[in-house]
């Protein structure tokens, strides 16, 4: 009996150092899987775009091309407007990206903090602003922008695309905020700060993670967004919009090296702040 007992410990240690061995194999394969899906059609778009007209009908592919060049990619930046709406998407994006944050994060910070009538109605009102679908409202906007004068401006695209993000960046501020506890801001009010320097000093740097997150939603939008692009802009048209006006009839290799353009700004901007991405679970969860 005590035989036994005393073996029992020793057959049950090597299941449980299995166990974390299989998670962690588990959790390792889930993530290669989760990066060949997100990077294997970015390689073959970039394999189309820099391999020219031979690189797209080359069959079978070669995983590393020798004949790669830069060439494709010139020549396409050069054709005529190119350059020009990829000028006035960056100009959108930006603009967007600004005024999400400049209206969405006091919105939030409103309905996190404060409890007033009509609450709950105001945020289904901001919930349904995405209710109505551009389609219908495409003849007024474009009367009403031509009329005050922000028709083909890639001011008057950047002032639709926040309509579409800031729903989402005002609930997502809200979420936000209410994670960062009230006595935070108590504290610094005792010690005498001001309720606009306590947001500051103490609040805003607490939110830098899910204020990059809205960033790079309300970027995204923008940057991928075509149908008011298309009717809001004629001359000064984004990327997006003049792509797909002169993508139909152009070479295959052009429209993956516009494709490859698309795709690039939306993976440098991520990059670029993820580092305040890495604790939005962690800022969340406290």
């Amino acid at each position: 009996m005590t035989t036994s007992l005393s073996q029992a410990p020793a057959s049950g240690a090597p299941r449980a150092y299995m166990l974390p061995s299989a998670r962690r194999f588990l959790l390792w394969t889930g993530l290669v899987a989760l990066l060949a899906w997100v990077l294997v059609p970015i390689y073959f778009v970039a394999l189309g775009a820099f391999g020219g007209r031979t690189g797209v009908f080359r069959w079978p592919k070669s995983i590393w091309p020798s004949d790669l060049s830069v060439a494709p990619m010139m020549q396409f930046l050069n054709i005529e407007g190119v350059f020009n709406a990829l000028m006035n998407s960056f100009i959108a994006a930006g603009l967007t990206v600004v005024f999400s944050i400049l209206l969405g994060a006091p919105a939030g910070y409103a309905l996190a903090r404060y409890t007033f009538r009509g609450q709950n109605a105001y945020r289904l009102l901001v919930l349904l602003t995405r209710a109505f679908p551009l389609a219908i409202l495409a003849l007024p906007l474009t009367v009403s922008f031509i009329r005050i004068g922000l028709y083909d401006t890639p001011f008057g695209v950047s002032l639709i695309h926040t309509v579409l993000a800031l729903p989402f960046a005002a609930l997502v501020t809200q979420s936000l905020f209410m994670g960062i506890p009230r006595e935070y801001e108590e504290a610094a009010w005792v010690f005498g700060c001001t309720r606009f320097q306590a947001f500051v000093k103490v609040v805003l740097p607490l939110a830098l993670p899910g204020l990059a997150a809205t960033a790079i939603f309300a970027f995204v939008i923008s940057w991928n967004e075509v149908f008011a692009a298309s009717i809001l802009t004629v001359r000064e048209r984004t990327l997006t919009a003049y792509l797909l006006k002169i993508l139909s009839e152009s070479p295959l290799h052009y429209r993956f090296a516009g494709g490859f353009i698309l795709i690039i700004p939306s993976v440098l901007f991520i990059f670029a702040v993820r580092r305040y991405l890495f604790a939005v679970w962690g800022i969340a969860s406290k």
